[in-house]
């Protein structure tokens, strides 16, 4: 029963700490609108991602349960909490690009985006990942 409340306790610390620093970094609206409207082409890129064989299958697991993440109706931040509801998808989507651009090249990203070049120009601003 020990453990049980020990990882109840973490998991509010991080969700503290994560509300902490959205609070301190505070998104502007112009970058979020922006994110917004790549969201359909970025949930096709992670599926995209996710189903091709030839990338590592650690990186294929993190998409997936991002996917599975960005499916479920909760949020670490609920999403009727004006920028910040949005800013937790955001940070959590660009940590697992980053990643999988660590990991299996920006090639890879950019072989399955499925949007314009203007979008993917945009995604790698965003995200930093160019």
């Amino acid at each position: 029963m020990r453990w049980v409340v020990s990882i109840g306790v973490a998991l509010l610390a991080a969700w503290a700490a994560l509300v902490l620093a959205l609070l301190l970094v505070k998104p502007d609206k112009v970058r979020l609108r922006e994110a917004l409207r790549l969201l359909p082409d970025l949930i096709r890129l992670l599926r995209r991602l996710a189903a091709d064989g030839t990338l590592p299958r650690g990186v294929r697991i993190r998409l997936g349960l991002l996917l599975a993440y960005l499916a479920i109706p909760f949020d670490l931040i609920p999403d009727f909490i004006p920028v910040l509801g949005y800013a937790d998808d955001a940070i959590i989507v660009t940590v697992v690009l980053r990643s999988t651009v660590r990991r299996a090249g920006l090639d890879a990203v950019r072989r399955h985006w499925p949007g314009t070049d203007d979008g993917f120009a945009a995604l790698t601003r965003l995200t930093g990942l160019g």
